[in-house]
């Protein structure tokens, strides 16, 4: 791999030539502007503002543009005058736990080479030092111009740096979350840990950019004189204002999970726990009306039948009230 900057790593009284070289490349897929009538292919041309001529490179400084708009030659010789310890150098200023690094300080990655045989040794004692400590090394450094912060640790048996912005050129995350105040219940977050739990773990290795082979056996289409690929079917589509159930989604979610990892899609604990509630309470309903309902029938019945009762006795007591009573016989005088 070719190197983009030689210097030397600061650690102490200890000076580590070493050469920087790319970690990482762009493998997505460029494309060139043209001329959609005829083909043509269109490029930018520097041309000055103020006599409208085409410039070459070799004719082209730089400047700072004041608030008026006045420009402000800059050279090179006035950068390289400028008192800048790391120019030649990355200079370790302290060494940190890895947690302490905000992932979203992170840029550029590079892998830091020994420059020569006697680079070796010290370029080891380094690396196996920031093994031991389980710690980064924090550094200063000057790359394209201007002193950067950077992040050194060990990927295998090299010594990778990663660029890191500055504190101050990181945004605070203010009016990024939700305006509106939002109850999550404890069930979806349950849902939300078994989806987690479905997913689980991925060998980052095993990824790789879908999109970009789409594109390049479409163009190989396109050579070959064909039409390119035929464009997907259309399916649902996730409206960004579009109201779901966020229960019946996570359940959803966590059934597809399970699919596509060829375990059976059965219901989740969650799930599961959450139907029994339901077949419960859905009979206490049921029961509770069937009591009401035949709560009033016995009452009728029972009334109806008092009534009955009532009428017999009626009937019986009535033919004992109208029977004439005997009379009394009369006792006869001797």
């Amino acid at each position: 791999m070719r190197s983009i900057w030689n210097g030397a790593i600061s650690f102490g009284l200890v000076s580590i030539p070493i050469k920087l070289v790319n970690a990482t490349e762009s493998r997505s897929v460029s494309f060139r502007q043209i001329h959609v009538e005829d083909g043509g292919r269109i490029r930018y041309r520097k041309v000055c503002e103020l006599d409208g001529e085409e410039v070459a490179q070799s004719e082209i400084g730089k400047a700072y543009e004041d608030a008026d708009g006045t420009m402000i030659p800059i050279t090179d010789e006035d950068l390289a005058a400028l008192p800048l310890p790391t120019a030649k150098t990355i200079e370790i200023v302290a060494f940190v736990p890895a947690g302490d690094i905000d992932p979203l300080q992170m840029d550029a990655a590079y892998y830091l080479s020994a420059n020569g045989v006697p680079a070796a040794k010290p370029y080891t004692l380094l690396r196996e030092a920031l093994k031991r400590s389980e710690k980064v090394a924090v550094a200063k450094y000057a790359l394209r111009g201007r002193e950067r912060l950077g992040m050194l640790r060990v990927v295998d048996d090299v010594i990778a740096m990663h660029g890191l912005l500055w504190p101050d050129e990181i945004r605070a995350p203010e009016g990024v979350a939700p305006e509106t105040p939002v109850t999550v219940r404890d069930a979806e977050l349950d849902l939300a840990d078994a989806l987690m739990a479905t997913l689980g773990e991925v060998d980052i290795s095993t990824l790789h950019d879908d999109y970009r082979e789409a594109v390049e056996e479409m163009i190989a289409a396109k050579a070959a004189g064909g039409e390119g690929v035929a464009p997907p079917e259309p399916g649902e589509e996730g409206g960004g204002g579009q109201v779901i159930d966020l229960m019946a989604a996570l359940e959803k979610s966590v059934r597809e999970a399970k699919e596509a990892r060829g375990e059976p899609a059965e219901v989740t604990d969650i799930e599961s726990g959450r139907a029994k509630k339901t077949a419960k309470k859905a009979p206490a309903k049921k029961t509770a009306a069937a009591k009401k309902t035949p709560a009033k029938t016995p009452a009728k019945t029972t009334a109806k039948k008092a009534t009955a009762k009532t009428k017999s006795a009626t009937k019986k007591a009535t033919p004992k009230k109208a029977a004439p009573k005997k009379a009394a016989p009369k006792k006869r005088t001797a």
